[in-house]
């Protein structure tokens, strides 16, 4: 899902020491959308080792995404589906990177984190 990470950040908050626990309405508004994210995303393919993958990455000023694809027959018809998706909050040094810097690093950190599957 596109921009997944921005969804939870009310949400995070929640987890710092000393935070109360009040549901605001930001709060609860992500977590609907949490929750319509979970429900309605297209399925995972499974995964075939004897075919193709494609990984797709995509870093922005607040996190890092990829996503791993395959292009598999589905039905007599070739589909090209998603086997996994991968993200992560950028670090407070990694926020000053350069456009180019960031993009290198998403594609460095998704190679590292597929590697099982590459």
């Amino acid at each position: 899902m596109r921009e997944f990470s921005y969804i939870p950040r009310p949400l995070y908050k929640l987890c710092d020491k000393d935070t109360v626990f009040e549901m605001t309405v930001d709060r609860v508004k992500a977590f609907e959308s949490l929750r319509q994210a979970f429900t309605t995303t297209p399925p995972l393919l499974m995964l075939d080792f004897k075919l193709p993958f494609k990984v797709y990455i995509d870093s922005s000023g607040d996190g890092l995404g990829a996503s791993l694809h395959q292009v598999q027959i589905i039905n007599g018809k070739p589909v090209e589906g998603p086997i996994c998706f991968i993200s992560r909050q950028i670090k407070l040094t990694e926020a000053r990177y350069g456009e180019i810097k960031m993009e290198c690093l998403c594609l460095v950190w998704a190679l590292e984190k597929l590697k099982s599957f590459l």
